[in-house]
């Protein structure tokens, strides 16, 4: 049984992500700054603290794979000064711990999956070497998220020169039934009011969480896949239709459409509104090329999945 171990596993995807890893026979060591009295079957629980700098060396040491989830969430909190340095610091500095105990110490690892973000592209350019998407070799926006998208993967690179393998997952607008942005959009539709944020036309290049964590699974098991990967699926689609799509799904023809205005997202997020009202199209061409195939390619039957009652 190979072991793998997950930075932050007690979040959205680290829950999920276990519980794919487990299915397929993997054993799970979790890190955590606070290790649950209960525990689970093929899961573990071992300590680390990225603010000090400290970890259960032990732990590297059983694993024969590294996924690296752990970071502060970026809509979590308004983008205060402080909370924009947790953003970045939680990412780079748990990425820097992983990297001197690996270097320091004897271990078996393989390979590293590291979390990323579309982030890293910033807003869509209006131009024909756009139409089709952001590829991986675009380069970083000099907005906030692209720079902290650029320090995340620069922090986790180092690994490479240590003969390990390293795949970087950057990551478009995770839909779970379980929380995250879909809890958000079905909040006023649950009312019979959809949504619309600004224009609605902001191109918004989403994935199905088990997608998600299937790539990840993929980025273990395929030993050729190497290097950034665009996280999302085959077709954007704007803010407008995945609220329509998401709002007929639950409410039939019972809702009304309300468009959200710019100015109103300022007053609530703050300058993370930038980030809702943003377009961003992503290609995931690499990731298919590589052999990864899609169980929910389109958002009408993603949406389907999603709202199923369980």
């Amino acid at each position: 049984m190979k072991t793998i171990l997950l930075t932050g596993g007690t979040g959205l995807v680290g829950r999920r992500l276990t519980h794919h890893l487990n299915s397929k026979g993997y054993k799970v060591i979790i890190l955590t700054r606070k290790i649950p009295a209960a525990t689970q079957k093929q899961v573990e629980y071992a300590s680390w603290d990225v603010s000090s700098q400290t970890i259960d060396v032990q732990a590297i040491q059983k694993a024969d794979y590294v996924v690296h989830l752990a970071g502060a969430g970026v809509v979590d909190k308004r983008w205060t000064n402080a909370y924009k340095k947790e953003i970045k610091n939680s990412r780079t500095q748990s990425s820097a711990l992983l990297v001197a105990t690996l270097q320091n110490n004897t271990n078996k690892v393989k390979a590293v999956i590291s979390a990323s973000a579309i982030g890293w592209y910033g807003a869509d350019v209006i131009n024909v070497g756009k139409q089709k998407g952001f590829l991986e070799t675009d380069k970083p926006a000099t907005d906030f998220l692209g720079e902290t998208c650029k320090l995340w993967e620069e922090s986790i690179e180092p690994v490479q020169k240590l003969g390990i393998r390293l795949v970087k997952l950057r990551t478009g607008i995770v839909l779970s039934s379980d929380g995250g942005a879909l809890t958000e959009f079905k909040k006023p539709i649950k009312m019979g009011i959809a949504g619309i944020l600004g224009n609605g036309k902001q191109m918004v290049s989403w994935i199905h969480i088990d997608d998600l964590c299937r790539m990840y699974i993929a980025g273990i098991e395929n030993e050729l896949m190497s290097g950034s990967y665009n996280a999302v699926a085959p077709e954007p689609v704007s803010n407008k239709v995945l609220t329509m799509e998401l709002a007929k799904i639950m409410k039939g023809k019972f809702f009304i459409a309300a468009y959200v205005p710019a100015f109103v997202l300022q007053l609530m997020l703050g300058d993370s509104s930038v980030e809702v009202l943003k377009s961003t199209t992503v290609t995931c061409e690499k990731i298919r090329q590589s052999g990864f195939t899609f169980l929910y390619p389109d958002i009408e039957h993603a949406l389907q999945q999603l709202c199923k009652p369980t």
